[in-house]
């Protein structure tokens, strides 16, 4: 007989998989309807796949909060910044230096700044609220619609066109597409059902809190697509796509993820949500800037920035498991 231990790490591996095959299909379904309707692959670069790459983290947050387990959305969407940051960019930088040349990621970085500072207020009382949730959730419709606004104002000198052009799905009819769309939104349900309870078993086992689980296992699983992105899109030679897709999904999990969160299960914190992971997100961010921006040098990653990213993520790993020591 399966232990429950073992039955639930099951779980986890089934729900990832699940839930990152079923964000591609989703994707595949939306950005397919999306090029048939005549919309530009810039503006579906920039909103229709750049919201499936974070789908993830917003149906494994909204499915935790409806649980009551606040803590878990929260620390998802916190933990995927990290992540997304610290792990994926310093591995990518570790690959391969990152260059930054695309005049619409610049645009993207002060606000990338702006939402983080504001996630960090919101916490910082250790508290969410229904209204914060929708202040959060309408700045995420303010943000999309500005993406919008710059895909269309986009010069054709933009390398970012080019590199979403090349990494746009292939079109399908509306019928095939709108089979994907139902199937991977059923499937995002159910596997990320699956996953959180898996993640909150494997919790009680270890003794670890809800926060600590959406900012380990959950964080990092629901990360795997960014990571899968930013290595291709490195290799390839497309570095404002690699970048991009951190940027953006981050974005997302500040406005979209925490939004959901606190709008379906609003309610009290882990002191440690406000505080020390707050901090570690917003150093990290902060971090990433200023690597990437860099007033007359060359605007790039280097390796040795991508291994002090990565040394980062592990003694931030180290912060969270020594606790349950």
């Amino acid at each position: 007989m399966i232990s429950p231990l073992l039955l639930a790490i099951i779980f986890v591996i089934v729900g990832l998989v699940l839930l990152i095959w079923s964000a591609d299909r989703f994707v595949f379904g939306a950005s397919s309807v999306a090029r048939n309707s005549g919309i530009s692959p810039m503006i579906i670069g920039l909103t229709i796949v750049a919201m499936g790459s974070s789908a993830p983290e917003m149906l494994v947050s909204a499915t935790a909060a409806a649980q009551g387990r606040l803590d878990t959305s929260v620390g998802n969407a916190i933990g995927s910044n990290i992540t997304n940051i610290l792990l994926v960019i310093g591995l990518v930088a570790l690959l391969k230096p990152i260059t930054v040349t695309s005049i619409t990621l610049k645009r993207e970085f002060p606000m990338l700044m702006v939402f983080t500072l504001l996630g960090f207020y919101l916490l910082s009382d250790n508290n969410l609220t229904r209204a914060e949730g929708v202040i959060l959730l309408l700045a995420f419709i303010g943000f999309i619609s500005l993406l919008v606004f710059f895909g269309k104002k986009a010069t054709a000198d933009d390398p970012l066109i080019a590199d979403i052009a090349a990494e746009m799905p292939e079109a399908t009819s509306n019928v095939k597409a709108a089979f994907w769309i139902i199937s991977g939104l059923v499937l995002l349900l159910a596997s990320s059902q699956l996953l959180v309870h898996g993640a909150v078993t494997i919790a009680r086992y270890a003794g670890m809190s809800d926060l600590v689980i959406g900012l380990t296992i959950i964080a990092i699983g629901t990360s795997l697509p960014e990571l899968a992105a930013s290595v291709i899109g490195i290799l390839k030679g497309e570095d404002d796509l690699a970048l991009g897709n951190i940027i953006g999904s981050n974005i997302f999990n500040i406005l979209a993820v925490l939004g959901l969160g606190a709008v379906i299960g609003p309610g009290s914190l882990d002191i440690n949500a406000g505080s020390r992971d707050s901090y570690v997100m917003i150093a990290a961010t902060l971090a990433m800037l200023l690597m990437s921006i860099r007033i007359g040098q060359q605007q790039r990653i280097n390796r040795v920035e991508g291994a002090l990213l990565l040394a980062g993520f592990i003694g931030y790993q180290y912060l969270l498991f020594s606790h349950l020591a």
